[in-house]
């Protein structure tokens, strides 16, 4: 089935989905959409600005709520899971470099060519993860995740994933960005490009960020280039005066330059 087939049959409500008898053919080939990357779960518009499509994620919920929990094939174990979203497998030909170590990618996850995945990882549906772009060890790409090429995704960072409500953007990593060891992203916060996050950052859609470089507050997103690392602001409530207690702040220390290019290098040798 082509794209525009599929939206025709998805952008109908999961009882309609669910109950139709193609229901499983079509959830099959919008999967294979998706890790073909002919498909997303969220595109960059005009302007840059990031829209989820919607009818995809209904689709995934669908294929949730019409398929039923069964034992699926590990190593050395077994591994239960909704029977439309086993794990994916890859051959040499694909180009993805997946270290052995109990990493998973998930059925409907985009990974392009030249991406290294170190273990243990994990990959959710409908996530994209661009061309050269290096998981580390227990990274978490969430679902419909939007990861651009050559990123770099230390050990530990967290992206959010989000399905619902199916209008919702998911978590956006353009390309370039160097995100640092146990940073969190979530609630679809967008990472502009070659931005850097230190190690330890955490953004949600509450987050305030504090621009130093500029005299500014920013929300929700990360400008492009921009170098943030965490800090801290006094809270104001009486009972947090006395005591001194701060709460998270990310701020943005400066804008990226040759330095922060040679610290956030990734050695071509590792690719």
């Amino acid at each position: 089935m082509d794209s525009a087939a599929l939206r025709a049959f998805f952008d109908r409500s999961p009882e309609e989905i669910v109950a139709d008898p193609d229901a499983e053919r079509a959830h099959a080939a919008l999967l294979d959409h998706l890790e073909a990357g002919t498909l997303r779960s969220a595109e960059r518009g005009a302007g840059g600005v990031w829209v989820a499509n919607a009818w995809i994620k209904r689709a995934i919920l669908a294929g949730f709520k019409r398929t039923r929990t069964v034992e699926l094939e590990g190593p050395g174990y077994g591994f239960f899971d909704k029977a439309a979203f086993p794990a994916r497998r890859f051959t040499i030909d694909d180009g993805v470099r997946l270290v052995q170590g109990g990493s998973s990618v998930r059925r409907g996850a985009h990974v392009a060519r030249g991406v290294v995945i170190m273990p243990p990882a994990f990959i959710n549906v409908g996530a994209w993860v661009g061309a050269g772009t290096m998981v580390d060890s227990h990274a978490l790409v969430g679902s419909c995740a939007q990861v651009g090429e050559r990123v770099h995704l230390s050990a530990g960072a967290q992206l959010g994933g989000v399905l619902e409500p199916a209008g919702a953007l998911p978590v956006v990593i353009e390309d370039d960005v160097f995100v640092g060891a146990l940073a969190g992203v979530f609630e679809g916060v967008v990472v502009r490009e070659r931005a850097v996050l230190a190690a330890g950052v955490v953004l949600t859609a509450s987050s305030v960020v504090y621009d130093l470089v500029n005299g500014a507050e920013l929300r929700r997103e990360i400008p492009a280039g921009a170098v943030v690392v965490p800090g801290s602001r006094p809270a104001t409530a009486p009972f947090a005066r006395e005591r001194n207690l701060h709460l998270n702040a990310p701020m943005i220390v400066k804008y990226r330059d040759e330095r922060t290019d040679a610290a956030t290098a990734l050695e071509g040798a590792l690719r």
